[in-house]
This record gives C-alpha cells, sequence and structure tokens, in this order.
C-alpha cells in the first residue's frame, strides 16, 4: 500500500467516524450489514483433491498477508476470511511448518481466520448420526490443542436439510450456522424457494438443542444463495433497499426490518475466481501468489465496506461469528424456532454409487464394536492406539467428506475420477476399523485367563445392555463337541454353519454383559443343551417357514407373502400393494429355483431363494431359537443403471411410519398432521432411514420394525417429490439408482455387479421407540468372538465374563464407548441417547469405578465436571431424545 492510499483510507475512517458519532447524537442507529468472504469448495467438482490443496494454502497464505498489511485499519474494514471446512486448517497443518501452522491458528483465534465445526460441505441426509460427528473430529483435536472453540458450522448449497442434524451440531459445540441454497439441479421450484416463511430463527432439534440459522429466501444478486456477497455493493443496496427483502427480513413481534443484516460467500463454484487463477494458463514466470495477488477477481472486502458506509449503514467486514452474536444480542429473545425436516436431494445421490455407500455405512456401525475392544485392549496395553491414530485420523476426515455435495457429479471432474475418489475414502474407512478390531480381537483374547489347553472363545456384546442372540465363532475342528457357558455351567444350543464359504461354529449364546464380554469353551463329545432344530420349513413352491414366534410363507423370488405374529392372536402383517408383497424386489418375471433349506440346526434355519426377478439376486431368510426375529440377506448379482426398490407392503390400516434421520426419530407426516416434514419448502419423494424404519396401526395395536443396515432412503407408500402419502403402508428401500436423472449422480452404480442389502423384521404391539432402536442395533451389531490365548494366570481380565459400562435406565441407550481421542490416559468416553419423549435419568457405572467424570461435546472438549455418586458412579441427565457425551476417568 502506498502513501497515498494509506492517507486516504485514514482520511476515509476518521471521516466514517465523525459520520457515526454525529448518527449516534441525533438518536439514529445506523443499519449494521456484515460482508463476509466465505470461501464455498467444490470438492471433487471444480477441481480434484490435489488442485483444491494447492487453492487452500495459497488462500489462506494470502488472506494471512491480508490481514497483516490491514491490520492498522478501523476494526471494521480490517481483512478477514472464512473458510468453508476444517479441511483447510487440516491441509494447512499437513503441507506447512508449524510455526507457519501456530501462525494460522493465531489468526483464527484472534478472529481473523473462520472455519466451522465441518470437515467441508456435505449432504447430510443419508449420513449415519455418528458419521457427522467423527467428521467434526478434527475441529475438536484443535479446540483441546489450541484452547480455541468452533461455534460455527455449515451445510449449503443443497435445497434440502434434515432435522436430527441440528441437535448433531449444537451437541458438538456449535451455535450458529447460515445456509444459502443452489436453486439449480432441483426438484423444489425456485419461486418457492425464493419466499421462505422466516429468513433467520433458531433452528431446534427434538432435543431442545438449537443454533441460530441464517437462511434467507434466493433472490437478488445471489441473496439467499451459497455466494451472496459474489458482488458485494450489488448484494448490499438489494439489502438495504430492496422491498421484497425487507418485507421478509423482519422482527415477527414488531414488525419492523432487523437492523443487522449478513451477506457471506463470494467465490461460488468458480476456481479461477476464488484463487485469482484460472489454470491453465498461468503467466510464465510470475509465482503463483503474486498472480492472487494482482488478480482482478480478488475483491478486497475492506475496500468495499468502505466505499458502502454512510451515515445510514455501517458495512462490517465479517468473520460471520461476529454477525451472529450482534444478531443474537439483539434480536435472539424474538426469533422463533423450527423444528422440521425438509427431507432429501442432492443427498440422494450417493445412491447413484449404492453398494460403496453401503459400505460406508457398515464400517461407521462396525466402529462400535471395534472401539469398545480398542477400549478395553487400552486399559490395560495404553500404547494400543500408538500405531492407529494416522489412520483414525484420516479415516474421521473421510467420513467428513464421503458425503461431500458434489455427489451430482455433473462438473469438470470426471464421474470415474469422482467415483474412484469415493472409492478410495470408504476404503481408507474399512482399513481403519478393521485393522483397530483384528488386533484388539487377538490382543483381548491375550488377557483373559484359560488353563492349558482348553479351547475357549470369548463373545463380546458391544451394546449398552445384556442380551441373548446368535455367535459365530471361525472353526474347523471336529463336530463331535458341545459347548459350555463358563458363567452358567451350563451347555448351549450349537450348530455348524458356513458363512460366505467359510465353516464357523453357531452358538446361542445368552445373557452376554452389557459392553462386555462371556467366555464359552468347547468340550468334546455330546452335551446337554436342546439339539432339536430352531425352525421348521414344509410345503412345496412357497415354503411354510416358522418357529414359535412368527410364520411366514416365503416365495421363491425370496418375497414373503405371509408374515403371522403367532404371539399375538396370529395376526396377519403382511399384505399385497400394487402387486409387490413384503422384500419384493420385482413383480414376477421369474418365479425362480426351488427353495433350498440350509445351515439348519438347534439354533437357526436358513431358507435361501435364486430368481431373476428384476435383476438376478439371491434372498437367504433366516429365523432364530426364542425369538421373533426375521433376518433378510438380499444379495444383487448384476449391475443396474435404473432405479431400483426393496418394498415392504403391510396390512396396517392408517399406519404411521417412524424412522431414525440422522440424529432424530422422525413420525413421517407433514408438520401442521402432528408430523415432523415442513408443510413446504420440502421434498417428499425419499425419506431418510437409518438404523429403523417402524410401521404402527393406528386402530390396532400391531406393526412391524424393519433394521436397514445397509441402505439409506426409501419411498413412503406413493409419495412424490410434491406429496407425502402417509396412507399407503407400504416401504419401498431405494436399492439404488440415479433418482433425478442420468447427468446427476454416477451412472450404472460404477459398474458394480454385486449388492449387499440386508433387513431385519420384528413384529410387536403398541409402538415402543426405545425397543425399536435395540432391535436394529442388535441386528446390526452381532456379537464379536475371539479365541482365548492366554496362559491361566496371564489375564487382565476376568475368566468367565465381564462388563465395562452398565446403564440402569432401559431407555437410555449407550451409543459409543471408546478411548477418549486424545489417549486413554484422558479416559473413556461414552456417548449415550435417550430414546423416550420424556426427560430421562441414568446412572451409569464404569468397572472399576469411576474417579471422575465431564459431559463434553459431541467431539469430546470438555465442558463441565460432573458429580459423582457415593458409589463411584455419575447420574446423567436429558431432555427428551436427546444424546450426550461424557469423558470419564476411572479408578
Amino acid at each position: 500500500m502506498n502513501v497515498k492510499d494509506f492517507l486516504n483510507k485514514k482520511l476515509f475512517a476518521v471521516t466514517f467516524t465523525l459520520c457515526m458519532a454525529i448518527s449516534f447524537a441525533i438518536g439514529g442507529e445506523p443499519k449494521r450489514i456484515y460482508i463476509a468472504n466465505d470461501d464455498h469448495t467444490d470438492f471433487m467438482w471444480s477441481a480434484d483433491a490435489d488442485t483444491y490443496a494447492n487453492a487452500f494454502i495459497g488462500m489462506i497464505d494470502f488472506h494471512l498477508k491480508l490481514a497483516d498489511e490491514t491490520a492498522t485499519n478501523p476494526p471494521a474494514f480490517r481483512n478477514r476470511f472464512n473458510c468453508d471446512g476444517s479441511y483447510w486448517l487440516w491441509t494447512y497443518e499437513q503441507k506447512k511448518s508449524p510455526a507457519e501452522f501456530a501462525r494460522l491458528i493465531g489468526r483464527v483465534k484472534d478472529g481473523t481466520i473462520s472455519a466451522p465445526l465441518n470437515t467441508l460441505v456435505s449432504c447430510y441426509g443419508g449420513q449415519p448420526a455418528e458419521a457427522v460427528l467423527r467428521g467434526m473430529y478434527y475441529s475438536g483435536r484443535l479446540e483441546r490443542r489450541y484452547n480455541l472453540r468452533f461455534p460455527l458450522v455449515a451445510a449449503m448449497e443443497n435445497q434440502t436439510l434434515p432435522l436430527g442434524l441440528a441437535s448433531l451440531f449444537a451437541g458438538a459445540g456449535a451455535e450458529y450456522s447460515w445456509r444459502g441454497v443452489c436453486g439449480c439441479a432441483s426438484k423444489i421450484n425456485n419461486n418457492v424457494l425464493g419466499e421462505r416463511p422466516r429468513e433467520i430463527y433458531w433452528w431446534t432439534g427434538h432435543d431442545g438443542r438449537r443454533l441460530l440459522l441464517k437462511w434467507y429466501s434466493l433472490g437478488g444478486p445471489g441473496v439467499g444463495g451459497y455466494w451472496e456477497a459474489g458482488s458485494p455493493a450489488s448484494a448490499i443496496r438489494y439489502v438495504d433497499s430492496n422491498p421484497d427483502f425487507l418485507r421478509r427480513y423482519r422482527d415477527p413481534k414488531t414488525h419492523e426490518p432487523y437492523n443487522i443484516i449478513g451477506l457471506f460467500g463470494f467465490g461460488g463454484d468458480d476456481l479461477a475466481r476464488k484463487t485469482g487463477i484460472a489454470p491453465p494458463p498461468v503467466i510464465p514466470g510470475v509465482p503463483w501468489l503474486q498472480q492472487v495477488v494482482s488478480s482482478p477477481y480478488c475483491d478486497h472486502f475492506f475496500d468495499i465496506a468502505q466505499q458502502e458506509s454512510n451515515d445510514q449503514r455501517k458495512i462490517i467486514v465479517s468473520n460471520e461469528q461476529d454477525f451472529f452474536e450482534d444478531f443474537e444480542k439483539n434480536y435472539g429473545t424474538s426469533l422463533d424456532s423450527q423444528t422440521v425436516t425438509y427431507g432429501n436431494e442432492w443427498d440422494l445421490y450417493s445412491a447413484s454409487m449404492s453398494e460403496t455407500s453401503a459400505r460406508a455405512k457398515r464400517a461407521v456401525e462396525k466402529l462400535r464394536s471395534a472401539e469398545l475392544l480398542a477400549a478395553l485392549v487400552s486399559l490395560k496395553y495404553p500404547r494400543f492406539m500408538a500405531n492407529h491414530v494416522a489412520a483414525r485420523d484420516r479415516a474421521f476426515n473421510d467420513l467428513g467428506i464421503f458425503w461431500e455435495h458434489n455427489w451430482t457429479a455433473d462438473g469438470p471432474v470426471s464421474r470415474p475420477q469422482r467415483a474412484a475418489w469415493e472409492e478410495m475414502l470408504v476404503s481408507e474407512i474399512e482399513y481403519y476399523v478393521n485393522s483397530i478390531q483384528g488386533e484388539a480381537i487377538i490382543r483381548l483374547g491375550g488377557m483373559i485367563p484359560r488353563p492349558e489347553k482348553a479351547n475357549r472363545f470369548f463373545v463380546l456384546n458391544p451394546l449398552g445392555w445384556a442380551r441373548t442372540g446368535a455367535a459365530d465363532f471361525a472353526y474347523t475342528d471336529s463336530t463331535n463337541i458341545h459347548v459350555r457357558d463358563l458363567t452358567t455351567g451350563q451347555d448351549v444350543p450349537h450348530q455348524i454353519v458356513k458363512l460366505d464359504g467359510a465353516r464357523h461354529l453357531r452358538i446361542l449364546a445368552s445373557d452376554v454383559p452389557s459392553a462386555g464380554y462371556k467366555v464359552f469353551e468347547i468340550q468334546s463329545g455330546a452335551g446337554t443343551a436342546p439339539t432339536d432344530e430352531a425352525a421348521s420349513v414344509s410345503g412345496e413352491g412357497s415354503s411354510i417357514f416358522e418357529n414359535e414366534s412368527v410364520k411366514l410363507v416365503v416365495e421363491r423370488d425370496g418375497a414373503i407373502r405371509s408374515f403371522i405374529d403367532k404371539t399375538r392372536g396370529n395376526t396377519e402383517l403382511a399384505a399385497t400393494i400394487g402387486d409387490l408383497k413384503l422384500n419384493d424386489f420385482a413383480t414376477k418375471s421369474d418365479e425362480g429355483e426351488a427353495l433350498r433349506v440350509e445351515n439348519r440346526g438347534p439354533v437357526s434355519v436358513t431358507v435361501r431363494a435364486r430368481s431373476e426377478a428384476g435383476l438376478p439376486h439371491t434372498t437367504a431368510i433366516t429365523l432364530y431359537r426364542g425369538s421373533d426375529r426375521v433376518d433378510i440377506r438380499n444379495e444383487l448379482n448384476a449391475n443396474f443403471s435404473d432405479v431400483r426398490y426393496w418394498t415392504f407392503s403391510f396390512a396396517l390400516s392408517e399406519p404411521s411410519l417412524r424412522t431414525e434421520e440422522v440424529g432424530a426419530i422422525n413420525l413421517n407426516q407433514l408438520k401442521s398432521a402432528g408430523g415432523d416434514y415442513a408443510d413446504s419448502h420440502a421434498r417428499y419423494d425419499h425419506i431418510t432411514v437409518n438404523h429403523f424404519a417402524d410401521f404402527t396401526d393406528g386402530l390396532g395395536k400391531k406393526g412391524v420394525t424393519i433394521s436397514n443396515p445397509d441402505l439409506a432412503f426409501a419411498r413412503l407408500g406413493n409419495s412424490s417429490i410434491t406429496k407425502l402419502d402417509t396412507t399407503t403402508p407400504q416401504l419401498n428401500m431405494l436399492a439404488g439408482g440415479q433418482v433425478d436423472g442420468s447427468w446427476l449422480g454416477i451412472q450404472r452404480q460404477n459398474g458394480n455387479t454385486h449388492f449387499l442389502q440386508r433387513f431385519a423384521l420384528r413384529p410387536h404391539g403398541d409402538y415402543d421407540q426405545t425397543a425399536a432402536m435395540k432391535f436394529a442395533l442388535e441386528h446390526q451389531n452381532p456379537f464379536v468372538t475371539g479365541a482365548v490365548i492366554s496362559e491361566k494366570d496371564g489375564g487382565a481380565y476376568p475368566e468367565t465374563n465381564f462388563s465395562l459400562l452398565t446403564v440402569n435406565n432401559p431407555n437410555v441407550l449407550l451409543w459409543t464407548l471408546k478411548a477418549h481421542d486424545d489417549g486413554i490416559e484422558k479416559g473413556l468416553v461414552a456417548r449415550l441417547w435417550n430414546l423416550s419423549d420424556a426427560t430421562a435419568q441414568a446412572e451409569i457405572a464404569v468397572a472399576p469405578g469411576i474417579s471422575g467424570a465431564h459431559r463434553t461435546t459431541h467431539i469430546e472438549t470438555d465442558l463441565e465436571t460432573i458429580s459423582l455418586t457415593g458409589n463411584g458412579k455419575f447420574l446423567a441427565t436429558f431432555t427428551s431424545q436427546q444424546m450426550q457425551t461424557y469423558r470419564l476417568n476411572l479408578k
């Protein structure tokens, strides 16, 4: 900056300050308009990962330099820059020196550079709740390492927004969020997007947690979009004077226009505009950073703020947080709250790589058992995680970007390149989960004592309540055996089964402790456990398949024509609607082969169907001894390019459907009818189904829970983009496809020819939310088994059984139990979810006892100390449907 420019800026600052003083003196406060240069990252859309890594570093360096140059300006006119994800900070830390990163963190702490909690801009509708949280874990590590907090979070460009995300974001420590939509590649009309019910409100979850959300109607020069300040001067003048904007942007109590306005985002999709470079070409011989500085596209917001300020309005270069703090202070008490879901749009495009997306979902679920195993081992061998930290950090970042919003795949980056990147991400996630589980199984097996030569194995329960079910242990020895439960001294039912071509010993493991294990011993000869088969199969063509709880009629293509609940008066639950039954893939074009019975024994019996109906597929249905659970394992064995569903039709009147959607349990009805779906501005054709969907009859006391381990979305009845069908008792689980046409998403499932798509059914009486979630968690988190290999006196854990954590309230479910992200020396982390619609308390006990407890954010940053009860336990308190996270130090 030359002397003339410096003096001109100083003169302007003095003049501006004098004008403000005169304005205040005569009683009028100027309007405050905050403008934020918030970059929007179109990762793997505008450019590939390496190009964006260089852009991140170049932009941060450029704005750090501008911050130094404008440090003597009045605060409102200093340079500020806003990253749109923690991945910017991660990349900078990985590629720059510690001193350079410390300089950046200093600017984050003083408010010059801001970043939200989220990794990058994502579509959240199809994500498991835990994936959302793990994508913010890097921010949590930075918070603790540098004693700072990240109050911002962003979910951008996609036209829809899930309800449960509000609770997850707020629980992670976020307070504020801004949102702009594209109004492109959308089935929601732009006229609708241009007239929102509220421009700014408290975005509130079922648990009462909330964020202040700025979501302007789409209109004007980018206002309401995701680069509102793309033309800063024009946007300023629009919000200052446009009658439509001022009509909407009003205090609902006073009906006066808000005097505090935010305009965020500059770069949009244009990587050249954001960086100042249109690669290629570049200017030969001129350094990259110098080209950025000299670019006419790099707007200097501090200049614009000075030029557009006058005695009626003050323009402030914003870090976004300052706008929210100002607005909340002045208007927070008068704002409305909104607790609705807007459904799914771009979220749906992850179904265009259905098997890859299913693998990501399975890996997130497997974290539950893998991290419990790692915690048990770490408590006795604190260095266990040392070799896994780098893989963990990559995996959690990968979870933050796997569902990145450019699943549209319609940009400059080719679809094959985008698809290969998604495959790489999911492989890294699986690698981390599988590696810690695999090593921990061996190490835990060496920590449980056994007599010399005894053939023993442990059965681990990763869930927070004692449970009974089938457990499978890899086994190739003699079949002339019996299996003894060492806790009870009783023999247990067992059988030999083949799973994916490998031989296993399957047992019925009873009362396996909460977050703990039981040990079983394989002994020679016959035992005393029951040997009669767990279920019977009869009939030709379609087969009657039943146990003491349920009776099925299974057709040759794997569809279920009849589903009778024998425990409630032989109630029929299945129906045929539109020629489709339960677990029906297509109307019949091929009856299929004769059903085969396999893996039959005293623990379980399986029938297998194979058919060409719709696509070549196999279906294996399993019933278990003493259980009303019906397991369904579907495998598609061909590629497809159209949109496909698994249909579940039920004999229910006036049905109510509830589903888990990204950290919330939603009633899938319109808000005006008492449900959780927005009456407008939403898309209704595909709802989110995470762990479960539950249909309950409105006239009688009957219903069915569907567990869903692999897929993410479903169409309710005959729902369309503009209408939610709440009367048809049919759920169509989206097996895959490009739901909005071949130009959005990955074509032909990226060539995949094998798709694993499982479900489980459970009949019930009245709807019980906790029971529905427990059923789904038990189905999706099978017992983990491992050989006991230590010597008699070499064990660090008890010989027969152990429980690490117990919860005394059955409605409060253990969601995660793991070593703290900063190391086991910081204690264990327990995440718990109150599934009831009422407030709740739960006493938490940990073996061998708790010496200290802290409530933390969901990303493990301490919030407050929790007092212990007299017996070394602590009492956790929850609002309805609330998830809480705690850090526990053990005695």
